[in-house]
């Protein structure tokens, strides 16, 4: 072979060499690109202890969707920080009994593991039902009376796997509205059908558990057909005998775009409309009975009708904290909506969150640590 062809082979070998060189780096760029990036291992860690001055601070986390460990652990350690003690947390029937009678907690595990070791009370709500207990393209919210006895059962199941892990449940959410009815007009005696129903399976499984009913929202609606007052909702609810059929009552106060302070009314919804809620209880002989708080503060979303400026948010909640802190005895936590979601919801609903999807603080989480703190 000639000097000139032993040259020309090299450079085609050479050639050959660079395009497979350059076919591999592209497909390493593809990978690096399109994969996801290795998760950071995750160690449950010590035994934490929350520092706070005020004992009945806590939020609405909404773990539910965050399938990524190290995020789930890093939420909860940042409402630690924030001082808050207590979570409202949401544990959906549909993703713990996909199929009857076959659970999976795994999820469940993870959020209330991690809230346990740093030092968080959890307050497990349940809803959402599966579709193996609904017909075919009804609302994932509709439980039908047919179906109650199975939704008491998985309470019956969760709270006998979170034995001396979780020791409050919430039974259903607002179901003074139709569209957390199932589309069906609101029905405070079916309600209290299945909270009593409920309420007897959760203290088979733990006679200490604490079941919290209602959580009613608060409207001024009442045409059924739409939505009930939670007023009146709550009263029709104790004329059903409701009230053999719950431990504490749930409550959501949001403020709209009024102060903490302002004074409640029958006809206003504002943060201390929670007193008239609390009295209708007093009234039905319920005096010795606590409230929580699971939902409730203000937005400040920059166009929103019923937001506050981030200021007003700030200085709102930071009052409200303290009414419930100091003014109400009967109140043993307020879970205010909403800590953080996993991703943007590109809505209102990211103003009301104290830390952004990315764990950045909020100005109203560094006032709140702050106040928590001083």
């Amino acid at each position: 072979m000639t000097r000139l062809q032993l040259l020309l082979t090299y450079q085609t070998l050479l050639k050959q060499w660079l395009s497979h060189l350059l076919l591999t780096l592209a497909v390493l760029i593809l990978l690096i690109i399109l994969l996801p990036p290795p998760q950071p291992l995750v160690s449950i860690g010590p035994q934490q202890t929350v520092v706070t001055n005020s004992p009945k601070v806590g939020v609405h986390t909404r773990l539910t969707d965050e399938v990524e460990e190290w995020k789930i652990q890093r939420t909860l350690q940042m409402v630690r920080e924030m001082g808050a003690p207590w979570i409202v947390e949401y544990f959906p029937w549909a993703y713990s009994e996909p199929r009857k009678g076959e659970y999976n907690f795994a999820h469940a595990d993870l959020v209330v593991n991690h809230a346990r070791v740093q030092g968080l009370t959890v307050i497990a709500r349940i809803d959402l039902v599966p579709d193996w207990a609904r017909s075919t393209g009804s609302p994932s919210n509709l439980l039908t009376s047919d179906h109650f006895g199975e939704y008491a059962d998985f309470i019956f199941t969760f709270i006998q796997h979170f034995k001396d892990r979780i020791h409050y449940v919430q039974i259903w959410n607002e179901p003074n509205l139709t569209s957390e009815w199932g589309g069906r007009a609101v029905d405070p005696q079916a309600y209290t059908q299945l909270l009593r129903i409920a309420y007897r399976r959760a203290h088979d499984a733990d006679p200490n558990i604490v079941v919290l009913a209602g959580a009613l929202s608060p409207t001024l609606e009442r045409d059924s057909s739409r939505a009930l007052d939670d007023l009146d909702y709550l009263n029709a609810m104790y004329e059903a005998g409701a009230r053999d059929a719950f431990d504490a009552l749930a409550i959501h106060a949001y403020g709209l775009r009024a102060p903490a302070d302002a004074p409640a009314s029958a006809d206003a919804i504002n943060f201390r409309r929670a007193e008239l809620i609390r009295d209708i209880m007093v009234q039905n002989g319920d005096a010795k009975k606590s409230a929580f708080i699971t939902e409730g503060g203000w937005n400040d979303h920059p166009r929103w009708v019923y937001a506050v400026r981030p200021a007003q948010r700030i200085e709102y909640t930071l009052a409200a904290y303290q009414i419930a802190q100091h003014e109400w005895a009967w109140c043993q936590a307020i879970a205010l909506w909403t800590f953080r979601f996993p991703a943007e919801q590109y809505s209102v609903q990211d103003y009301f969150t104290f830390v952004t999807p990315q764990f950045v603080a909020k100005p109203i989480y560094r006032a709140v640590q702050q106040a928590t703190h001083d």
